[in-house]
């Protein structure tokens, strides 16, 4: 078993673990996607360095993991992932909300310290993830919309007016993506000034977690039969993320 395929093993256990309507097992059912298509791309040659993007891959995930293995611990993960881990059963926060938390989290604080990582263990510069970097931020790009299609309300229930809208108009994959690098960037140029460094990185973490913070405003169903107090209908990660569709 490669490297890769023991972190959509530990997923698969979570997904396996959590009840589908739990904030975390929306995400990881996100997030096991993301990784069940990355195991499949990197044997077929679908990044120009293997080693580099396997470690990168292996490193951010491992990221998530820890948090989960945190909280589950009654320890306090990062600062990120604790809106997250708060808010994962409150009755008035949509799926699509638990999604993007996952992802800012993820995205905005465990990336860039990942990428940092992995050019530290493998000695490698910036410029050598860089081509990569941008192959990985396709397929993101491309399962944000997917995400947003299986989890956002249909039209009959979601229009102009709901505070949905303007909510998640607000936070989009590729900004988060060019935050991710630039601060990855300010990391790797701090690199002999550790404390420094470590400040940084721990700023980047609070003002990631206000946002996730913000991503998670509870807003009720949205369709007008409970006043807000109920949750959406909950589905399991295979209907949200058929194999089909994750293809």
């Amino acid at each position: 078993m490669t490297a890769i395929e023991r972190v959509v093993a530990r997923m698969r256990a979570l997904a396996a673990e959590l009840p589908s309507e739990d904030g975390v097992a929306v995400f990881n059912g996100v997030y096991l996607a993301v990784t069940e298509e990355m195991a499949r791309r990197v044997p077929d040659g679908g990044f120009h360095d293997r080693l580099a993007t396997t470690t990168l891959d292996v490193l951010f995930a491992s990221r998530y993991l820890d948090a989960v293995d945190e909280a589950a611990a009654g320890r306090r993960p990062p600062a990120c992932w604790r809106p997250l881990f708060q808010l994962r059963g409150h009755p008035a926060v949509r799926p699509v909300q638990f999604a993007l938390a996952g992802i800012n989290a993820h995205i905005g604080h465990d990336l860039p310290l990942a990428l940092a990582d992995t050019c530290h263990g493998l000695g490698a510069e910036p410029k050598d993830l860089e081509g990569d970097f941008h192959r990985v931020g396709e397929l993101l790009v491309s399962l944000e919309e997917r995400i947003r299609e299986a989890l956002m309300p249909g039209p009959d229930l979601l229009d102009v007016a709901d505070p949905l809208t303007h909510l998640l108009g607000s936070w989009t994959l590729e900004a988060a993506r060019g935050a991710a690098w630039a601060a990855f960037r300010t990391l790797w140029a701090l690199r002999e000034r550790q404390g420094t460094a470590a400040e940084f990185a721990e700023r980047v973490d609070a003002s990631v977690g206000l946002v996730g913070r913000c991503l998670l405003t509870p807003l009720g169903c949205g369709d007008g039969r409970d006043g807000g107090s109920a949750p959406r209908a909950g589905r399991t990660t295979a209907e949200r993320f058929p194999d089909g569709e994750r293809r």
